[in-house]
């Protein structure tokens, strides 16, 4: 991405910035809030760009390219650098193996590097059987009735981690699509077991200052009975496995309606917020653009996590990752936007009057509480997340930035095409 570019677009925009952050730092002071306080910690927020969120996903049956989409972790790594290099908080980028897999992890890094990006959890797949593997995953892998196919899944755990330890990341994702889909498949008990005892050999191998994030899911592909649904069995299987496992919370893994919130409140009470894939939903597991149908929802997420933090400040550290399936936009618009969208809940929680909160509440002054969030909630903070961009080197206006960069038809003119009718999410 030009560095020229943007300096220009920024140049068109900046006086009605600096005019409008000004207008809202006045507004915030007469409430006793620092403007450049806050937008002090936006610009420290940082959030992950998932490898597989800059290629085209769409649905479960078919998915429509676009010209100059990355066709392999390079490509993808390019396209991360320009979301990086326009919003300014999404320095590292979290890779899916054996997706993102090459022969040399340490040539991997040092491409990285010169991008100026870094690598944050890694992500294991036994939910797809791959062309090369000896045993298929079709009825499970960590939970499979046959020790080969538990061995071989925690192998490929194994894996995942010294390629991450090459690449400099400090985190391993794990989900699995285990379950069933009829009544009498499966022990469920049994499977539970199993789980834990493969969860366990890979424990054991993660090194000292490493965590395990234990992500759950509702349901799909397992529609019946999933072996890790919710955040009540993600918990108890970290409290079992020790200190190093915490639970991944993806926001689109729930029941409609469930309080995610609470959730997030439960589970850094008692240590085991590990952290986020943020997305959105409007039925299920959609892996909407953050913040697109319910952005009400993320910011309460965080104002729990800002009371969290305010609660454990040395025992607070989350890792934020971006989930998303693009289908029907260009991958790194909807990235730009979702990352801007998380910056704003956190942006808007860190402007809620906690000690008035905590009054109202002490007081059961219902309504009171509520208008102190959504007072918050209100507060336009696009000026905040506009000027922390522009003081960390980024653009003003993300789309407009890249629009005006032509980065998809330059890459359209080099990069080898994806086949139309490919199938499924990636």
């Amino acid at each position: 991405m030009p560095r020229a570019l943007i300096e220009e677009e920024n140049a068109r925009r900046l006086v009605a910035l600096e005019d409008e952050y000004e207008s809202l730092g006045r507004a915030l002071d007469r409430r006793g809030v620092a403007i450049a306080a806050v937008k002090d910690k936006v610009k420290a927020f940082a959030v992950a760009v998932p490898s597989w969120g800059v290629g085209v996903g769409g649905t479960r049956f078919a998915k429509f390219p676009i010209p100059g989409e990355p066709t392999n972790i390079f490509e993808k790594l390019e396209d991360c650098a320009v979301i990086q290099a326009l919003g300014r908080n999404t320095p590292t980028v979290s890779p899916h193996f054996p997706w993102d897999r090459v022969d040399d992890p340490k040539a991997l890094k040092a491409f990285a590097d010169d991008l100026g990006l870094g690598f944050d959890a890694v992500n294991s797949n036994t939910f797809q059987d791959q062309p090369s593997q000896a045993q298929s995953y079709k009825f499970g892998s960590l939970t499979h009735a046959d020790a080969g196919v538990r061995d071989q899944a925690v192998q490929h755990n194994i894996d995942c981690i010294e390629i991450g330890e090459a690449l400099g990341s400090r985190a391993l994702t794990v989900w699995i699509a285990d379950g069933a889909n009829f009544p009498g498949q499966s022990d469920m008990t049994a499977a539970l077991d199993r789980y834990l005892d493969s969860m366990a050999r890979i424990y054991a191998r993660l090194p000292d200052d490493w965590r395990m994030f234990i992500e759950h899911k509702l349901y799909e592909p397992a529609f019946y009975s999933t072996v890790v649904s919710d955040w009540g069995t993600s918990v108890l299987c970290a409290q079992t496995l020790g200190e190093k496992a915490q639970c991944l919370v993806d926001l689109g893994h729930h029941a409609p309606n469930v309080n995610i919130e609470q959730i997030v409140a439960r589970l850094a009470r008692f240590g085991k917020l590990g952290g986020f894939h943020f997305n959105d939903s409007k039925y299920g597991d959609d892996d909407l653009d953050a913040g697109s149908i319910n952005p009400h929802q993320l910011f309460l997420v965080f104002n729990e996590l800002i009371a969290a933090e305010q609660r454990d400040p040395a025992g607070f550290n989350p890792a934020y990752m971006l989930d998303q399936s693009h289908n029907v936009t260009d991958p790194i618009e909807s990235l730009l936007n979702s990352a801007g969208a998380v910056a704003g809940a956190y942006a808007r929680a860190l402007v809620v009057d906690r000690d008035a909160l905590a009054e109202h509440q002490r007081a059961n002054d219902v309504i009171m509480g509520f208008n102190t969030l959504r007072r918050a909630y209100d507060t336009d903070v696009a000026p905040i997340l506009a000027m922390a961009r522009y003081e960390a080197g980024g653009a003003i206006d993300p789309i407009s930035a890249y629009r005006a960069s032509d980065w998809r038809a330059r890459k359209a003119q080099i990069r080898k095409p994806v086949a139309a009718g490919s199938a499924g999410i990636v």
